[in-house]
C-alpha cells in the first residue's frame, strides 16, 4: 500500500541522508507474521482507566536545555551498523528524529538532543521521570503518537523526520498494514529506519537477529548523532551507579520474590502477568537481581499467552512484592490512594502477603534509557531495599545532557 501524498512532492531533506539498502535488499528484515490483534502498544495491554492514548498530553513543562550543537560535524558521509537494518550511511548529521518509544527517547535526551518528533504512544513516554533530575525536562505538546488506531504510511510523510529510530520489524508486525515496501517508500521519500527492539525479547519476529542491551543500542545512537561523548560520559555515570548500588543489594536468599502484573484498572482484580526477561523493560530489575515469584509457576507470561489471572490465582503465588504495571501516569501518593487502597478493601486481595506487609508498589514503565533506567532503579531500591541515599550523581546527569563534560 502506497501513502497518499502529494504527486508533486519533492523530498526535503533526502540529501542528507541516504540508506544503504543492505537490510531490505539482502532480507535481513524478519517476514510479517501477519495481524496481531494487540495493537494499542508494543507488548502491554492498555490500562482503560490510566492509559488512553491521546496526542495532547497534559505535560506543560517548558522544553529542557538548550540543545547543544551536534558534537561532531564530520565533513564526509558516514555510516552506522545495527542489526536488523543493516548498515545506515549518513551524508550530514541528523536534525529531526522520530522514535519508536521511551527508551530511545531518553537516549536522545540524554545525548542533549531536542525530543522527538514522535513516538508510538507518546502517553507510555513517562516524562514526569525528569523531574528527579534538576534542569533537565522534556515538553510532549507538540510531540505526536504515531499509533491512532493505526499507523499510518501518510502520518511519516508528515512528520518528514530525517531519521526514524524505530526496529521496522515491529512495525510490520504488531498490525497488519505495512510490509517491505512500505518501509522502502518511506526510507526513499523521507529517511531512513534505524533501530532495534530492545525493551523485550519475547516477540516470534524477534528470535532470530541480535538483541542490544541499552548500552550498547544508546551506544549505536550515539553513532548517528555524533554524540560519542556524550554516550562516554553516561557511560561512566552509569559505571558509578552500579558501583554504588551493588552493597546495598542484599544476598541471594535475602531478596524478595516479586509478581509483576498488569493491573487491569484502578480497582485491579485482573492482573496480566510478566515473567520477568530479557529486554530494557526488566533492566531495572535485573540490576536489583529481585527474584521471580512467577518464573516457577504454571502461569504463561502474557507475551505468550494474552491471559489474565484472578485474584485467587494470585493468591495460590502470594508473592513478597506485587510490582504493578500501568500506573505510571499516577503518583505514589495517588497510587496508595487509588489502587493499593483498593486492595487492601478487597476481601480477597487483603489476604496476599504483599497487601498485608504494604509490599505494593508501581513497577516502572516499560521503556528505559539511560536516565530513566537510573531513577526507575533507585526508587525501585528505596522500596525493596530501604535505600535513602542518592545512587546516581543527578548534577553531573544534568551536566552532561547540557553539553557540560
Amino acid at each position: 500500500m502506497q501513502p497518499e501524498h502529494d504527486g508533486d512532492r519533492t523530498p526535503t531533506r533526502r540529501r542528507l541522508l541516504q540508506y544503504s539498502g543492505a537490510a531490505i535488499a539482502g532480507g535481513l528484515l524478519a517476514g510479517c507474521l501477519g495481524t496481531n490483534d494487540d495493537t494499542s502498544e508494543g507488548a502491554t495491554p492498555t490500562n482503560t482507566a490510566t492509559q488512553t492514548p491521546t496526542d495532547t498530553p497534559t505535560e506543560t513543562d517548558t522544553t529542557a536545555t538548550d540543545t547543544p550543537a551536534a558534537s561532531e560535524s564530520p565533513s564526509e558521509s558516514y555510516s552506522v551498523s545495527l542489526v536488523p537494518v543493516g548498515e545506515v550511511s549518513f551524508e550530514g548529521v541528523p536534525e529531526t528524529w522520530v522514535a519508536n518509544n521511551g527508551s530511545w527517547a531518553d537516549m536522545g535526551i540524554a545525548l542533549g538532543l531536542e525530543p522527538p518528533k514522535a513516538v508510538w504512544l507518546t502517553n507510555r513516554y513517562h516524562t514526569d521521570y525528569y523531574d528527579a533530575i534538576p534542569g533537565v525536562s522534556v515538553d510532549k505538546s507538540e510531540m505526536v503518537s504515531l499509533y491512532q488506531d493505526s499507523v499510518s504510511q501518510e502520518r511519516f510523510y508528515a512528520l518528514d523526520a530525517d531519521v526514524h529510530i524505530i526496529d521496522p520489524n515491529f512495525l510490520m508486525n504488531r498490525f497488519s498494514g505495512w510490509d517491505d515496501e512500505d518501509i522502502a517508500a518511506i526510507e526513499r521519500d523521507v529517511g531512513p529506519f534505524f533501530g532495534n527492539c530492545i525493551y523485550a525479547q519475547h516477540y516470534p519476529w524477534h528470535s532470530d537477529y541480535r538483541y542490544y542491551t541499552l548500552y550498547e543500542a544508546f551506544e549505536k545512537l550515539a553513532q548517528v548523532f555524533q554524540r560519542t561523548e556524550y554516550f562516554e560520559a553516561f557511560e561512566a555515570i552509569h559505571d558509578d551507579f552500579q558501583s554504588n548500588l551493588a552493597p546495598v543489594v542484599p544476598g541471594q536468599g535475602e531478596r524478595p520474590e516479586v509478581a509483576v502484573l498488569w493491573g487491569v484498572g484502578d480497582q485491579p482484580v485482573e492482573f496480566y502477568p510478566y515473567v520477568i526477561g530479557e529486554g530494557t523493560g526488566f533492566k531495572h530489575l535485573h540490576d536489583l537481581k529481585v527474584r521471580d515469584a512467577l518464573a516457577s509457576t504454571d502461569i504463561k507470561d502474557f507475551h505468550g499467552s494474552r491471559a489474565a489471572i484472578d485474584l485467587e490465582t494470585l493468591l495460590d503465588v502470594d508473592p513478597e512484592v506485587l510490582l504493578l504495571r500501568g500506573y505510571e501516569d499516577l503518583s505514589e501518593s495517588a497510587f496508595e490512594d487509588t489502587v493499593v487502597a483498593s486492595l487492601e478493601e478487597h476481601a480477597t486481595a487483603s489476604a496476599l502477603t504483599a497487601v498485608d506487609n504494604g509490599d505494593v508498589y508501581r513497577a516502572g514503565g516499560l521503556y528505559q534509557g539511560p536516565i530513566t533506567n537510573m531513577v526507575l532503579t533507585e526508587r525501585t531500591a528505596r522500596h525493596l531495599y530501604g535505600v535513602e541515599a542518592e545512587l546516581f550523581d543527578r548534577e553531573r546527569v544534568a551536566d552532561v545532557v547540557n553539553g557540560e563534560f
